[in-house]
């Protein structure tokens, strides 16, 4: 294909001219004389939708009351030497009463030597941590600042939750501040593991955008009200795909006010050790906690119970399987430990327990785990 042929050098002086007349003509045209280009004309927006409405109120009513986490560690100037707080990563809490307590996921400051909180008017201040439970990932942080900037968010419950229902995500995905998502309850009863492996049950899962940063933050149904903690994320890319996960709001309702309390979440205990799944199979006993041991003077030595163990001529002696607490099946000792946390030590439990075939109801005082 051949090029187009170039202007004579002529044609191209003539056509530099004229530019340049019609330039130095319009810089003296009289300001008078100048109109503007019509711009298209601007179509009315129309009144927004119920559910437009819906959404902008629910964001400014919880909007004041979600803050920015920044979890700092210690680093050493490479030159100086000096030691010094950075910061290592960023996440999404939420007021959780006027005293000025931050609920959180225990993730966001996992390994932090302290945390900064940045609240909805942007003023940034020290937080310091009251208590956190890691089986559950959720951590209270506590800042001293005046309680007009604390409005806690109304809590709502988990319990009625129905999959299809409209809920909302408020976090700061990738440090952006001040974001909300929309979607739906997608299921309910999930399970996601925890930092310290245990699992987390009846989760409730959410297609609305949750992504890195967002941790921490709240979840919201129609009404504005607090159903959850948004915690993680199913995506093979680290980014929202539609799958997120949230920690039940009646969940952390149980824990958080005794972790505001106590500065811990204190499991009472039995005084137990459970059998591998391995050797309860080999075992041949049903689904439960299979004793292989029981602390001397613990509530389950206490109560008679008998762990298995092997006589002097090698054979095994039958020992117990818990199997129920207070008539709530427990399948194993993840199952038995969550089942524990709704108790508090010096609280009397029934136990099922089934040893050699036979199946007896055994009452327990439960007693503080030591953890």
């Amino acid at each position: 294909m051949q090029a187009p042929p170039a202007w004579p050098d002529r044609d191209r002086r003539r056509l530099t001219a004229a530019v340049a007349c019609s330039l130095l003509l319009a810089a003296w045209e009289p300001a008078s004389a100048r109109t503007e280009a019509a711009g298209r004309p601007i179509a009315p927006r129309g009144p927004l939708s119920a559910d437009e409405q819906n959404n902008i109120a629910v964001f400014k009513a919880a909007s004041p009351s979600v803050v920015n986490i920044t979890a700092l560690t210690v680093q050493r100037d490479f030159f100086s030497l000096d030691v010094q707080q950075v910061p290592a990563g960023t996440g999404t809490g939420f007021v959780w009463d006027e005293q000025g307590h931050i609920v959180t996921n225990f993730h966001v400051i996992q390994g932090a030597s302290a945390a900064r909180v940045t609240l909805a008017d942007q003023s940034t201040h020290r937080a310091e941590l009251v208590g956190a439970f890691p089986d559950r990932d959720l951590a209270v942080l506590k800042v001293s600042v005046p309680k007009a900037k604390l409005p806690p968010l109304p809590l709502g419950t988990s319990k009625d939750l129905i999959v299809g229902q409209r809920v909302f995500a408020i976090g700061n995905p990738f440090g952006l501040d001040q974001t909300l998502t929309t979607g739906i309850v997608s299921a309910l009863g999930r399970e996601i593991e925890s930092v310290t492996r245990r699992r987390i049950r009846g989760v409730i899962q959410t297609d609305a955008a949750i992504n890195p940063g967002n941790s921490g933050g709240p979840l919201l149904d129609s009404a504005g009200r607090l159903i959850g903690v948004n915690t993680a994320i199913y995506s093979p890319s680290g980014a929202s795909s539609g799958i997120g996960f949230a920690i039940p709001v009646d969940e952390v309702n149980r824990i958080v006010p005794r972790l505001v309390r106590d500065g811990r979440f204190v499991r009472p205990a039995l005084g137990i050790s459970s059998a591998s799944p391995g050797l309860a199979r080999a075992l041949e006993v049903p689904p439960g906690v299979t004793l292989v041991g029981v602390t001397k003077g613990g509530a389950a030595d206490r109560a008679g119970l008998q762990p298995f163990k092997r006589g002097s001529d090698g054979r095994v002696i039958p020992g117990d399987v818990i199997t129920a607490i207070n008539d709530e099946p427990v399948a194993d000792f993840d199952d038995l430990l969550s089942a524990l946390e709704r108790y508090r030590p010096g609280d009397k439990v029934t136990l099922t327990v089934w040893r050699a075939g036979q199946v007896r109801k055994q009452g327990v005082t439960l007693i503080e785990s030591g953890e």
